[in-house]
């Protein structure tokens, strides 16, 4: 076998055979549990110590002078080069050990704790949050979930010793270049597998150790057309693997994407994850993660633009506040970013204590929240005016992230993907689960508690209940004896009434859909996943009202979320109650000068 690869320094570094292994993958001690939140102990508080620890690592990103400031990281991106220094610095930090499974030796116990110890890198720049590491898990999460022992370990001791996986995928019809063409792989008459194609755009190609490869084994079409197959780190028995040269991508510039072609590669048996036909079934259930991971550590991205928005309106203001034509829109926006960040963890929390039933959240949140990003970016470049073009290392982060946010799947094929998940589900849902559903426990809304242990096995790819809409039935109905408590709760119990109203809209014509995508399918799919973000504000809500932080319980917050989210249904809303944006701007505007971040945790930041 020869492994065809461009010289150090074009577009490729080196063989998948030549890095040395460790023999066995390190134990990583206990990582520290998230302790329960309470009034007297905010949110922040409650940060995974690694997360703290790489923050202040990575330190003040306004500082001109630091290696990982924005001023490094906008220079790499200009040059479409990779961050040396801060890639050296997470590798020192063993970031690779996040995505191995705790019971492999690694640290990842569970998804949210995993989106807070990403946040960080994310913050500042989303390339070097995927190119470093990320791929790697949403690569081996097909392993992790399907794959035998000897492949588990196998993996893991690539990982844990400082190696890279990346992933080859399907083809998707009307997708872009990252998922357009595909390799092909057939049985050969002794045993194992003979393996061709080519992909124009692999996210780390160039580097990586193992590749994990979604290969068509059927000539036809349908849900056994594909099955998942490893190129490890030793060399194939025969054939040639050439990583071809770097494709420049519009956006993530400092991450490297570059074509990869396997010419009569032999695998042996031992390649194949899971059964022949397993590669549709297996990314249903595996790229769960990545449906609420994307979303859920871009969004720190979206903070730092929110964050530079603030020093934008206030700057030269005598009394620190914004003007009034701006308050407005950034209130809103924080209200958003609050929102996502609800159906972000909600979510991540639902695939460790009910894995089984969250399949339909996790497509949901991806395909929700990156309109509401792109939105809220539209609304934040108001409000900056001519700094959104600035180049430097105040602002230059805004026109980074505008070209970054596509590229980080967050475009038409990731919404095209999902509604491939929701849309046939829409039927069986209004006929069998809205309204009847019990409600899941309130853990799932409660960030930072304990969890039980992540397990990528007991993912599922369908389900028969609805957890979001029976939370959203069960609190409108609490809220209901609240209204004589004043005009803020009483507004919120109107709103969930009103998102009540749009689900029984919702029951009715779902109800007579074939199932087929046709635009009205589609255009349900997007007013049903709008409810459930919308039950996830209010799910998260009535749990901090309960014994959670003293801001995100208080109603001003969810009753600005949802009035945002009705608007964009078109739900008739009536004007917000007084002091509800002054009471949200007030929050993002501390948070802003106590350098707090301005998603649910409110996490103390270096810069």
């Amino acid at each position: 076998m020869r492994d065809t690869s461009p010289a150090r320094g074009t577009s490729s570094a080196r063989s998948t055979s030549s890095a040395p292994r460790a023999a066995e993958p390190p134990r990583a001690a206990e990582p520290p549990r998230a302790a329960e939140p309470s009034r007297a102990e905010p949110l922040w508080a409650t940060e995974p110590l690694r997360a703290a620890r790489l923050e202040a690592a990575l330190g003040d990103p306004f500082d001109p002078e630091n290696p990982h400031g924005h001023l490094a990281l906008l220079r790499a991106d200009e040059a479409r080069e990779t961050p040396e220094a801060t890639e050296a610095l997470l590798a020192e930090a063993g970031l690779a050990a996040e995505f191995v499974p705790h019971d492999l030796g690694g640290r990842l116990t569970g998804l949210e704790e995993l989106a807070r110890v990403l946040r960080p890198l994310f913050r500042r720049d989303l390339a070097l949050g995927y190119g470093y590491g990320i791929t790697s898990l949403f690569a081996a999460s097909s392993v992790w979930t399907a794959g035998n022992e000897d492949q588990r370990r196998s993996l893991a001791r690539v990982l844990l010793g400082g190696g890279r996986v990346t992933i080859a995928h399907r083809e998707v019809a009307h997708a872009n270049a990252i998922l357009r063409n595909e390799m092909g792989a057939e049985p050969r008459p002794g045993g194992g597998w003979l393996v061709g194609g080519r992909k124009d755009a692999v996210i780390n190609a160039h580097r990586a150790d193992a590749f994990v490869m979604y290969a068509r084994t059927s000539h036809g079409d349908g849900p056994r057309s594909h099955s998942v197959l490893i190129l490890g780190p030793d060399a194939p028995a025969a054939g040639e693997v050439r990583r071809l040269g770097r494709v420049e991508m519009p956006g993530m510039r400092g991450a490297h994407f570059s074509g990869l072609e396997l010419d009569g590669v032999v695998l042996p048996d031992g390649a194949l994850v899971g059964a022949v036909g397993d590669g549709v079934s297996l990314a249903l259930r595996s790229f769960q993660t990545s449906h609420c991971l994307i979303p859920g550590t871009v969004l720190a991205g979206v903070d730092s633009v929110l964050r530079l928005a603030v020093r934008a309106a206030t700057e030269s203001r005598p009394d620190g506040r914004p003007s009034r034509r701006r308050q407005k829109v950034l209130a809103g926006v924080f209200a958003d970013l609050l929102a996502c960040d609800a159906m972000a963890v909600t979510g991540l929390r639902a695939m460790s204590l009910m894995p089984e039933q969250s399949y339909l959240l996790g497509a949901a949140v991806k395909y929700t929240m990156p309109d509401l990003l792109r939105e809220d970016l539209e609304e934040l470049a108001t409000v900056l005016g001519g700094r959104g073009y600035d180049r430097g290392p105040l602002y230059g982060g805004f026109q980074k992230l505008v070209r970054d946010l596509p590229v980080a799947g967050l475009g038409h094929a990731g919404t095209a993907l999902c509604q491939a998940v929701i849309v046939p589900q829409l039927p069986t849902l209004a006929r069998t689960a809205w309204f009847r559903t019990a409600e899941p426990p309130a853990a799932l809304f409660t960030p930072g508690a304990p969890l039980p242990l992540f397990d990528h096995r007991r993912l599922a790819h369908s389900s028969t209940d609805d957890l979001l809409t029976a939370t959203l039935v069960g609190v409108a109905g609490r809220l209901e004896g609240h209204t004589g408590h004043g005009p803020l709760h009483a507004g919120l119990a109107a709103l969930a009434q009103a998102f009540v109203a749009e689900l029984r809209v919702l029951r009715a014509r779902c109800a007579a859909l074939s199932g087929a995508f046709d635009p009205q399918a589609c255009a349900l799919a997007d007013r049903y996943a709008l409810v459930l973000s919308a039950a996830a504000v209010l799910g998260l809500w009535e749990a901090q009202a309960a014994h959670g932080d003293a801001f995100l319980g208080d109603p001003a917050w969810a009753v600005l979320a949802l009035s945002r989210i009705g608007r964009r249904l078109g739900v008739r809303m009536a004007d917000l109650p007084d002091g509800v944006v002054e009471a949200v701007l007030d929050e993002a505007l501390d948070r802003c000068r106590q350098r707090r971040s301005l998603d649910l945790y409110g996490t103390r930041l270096a810069g």
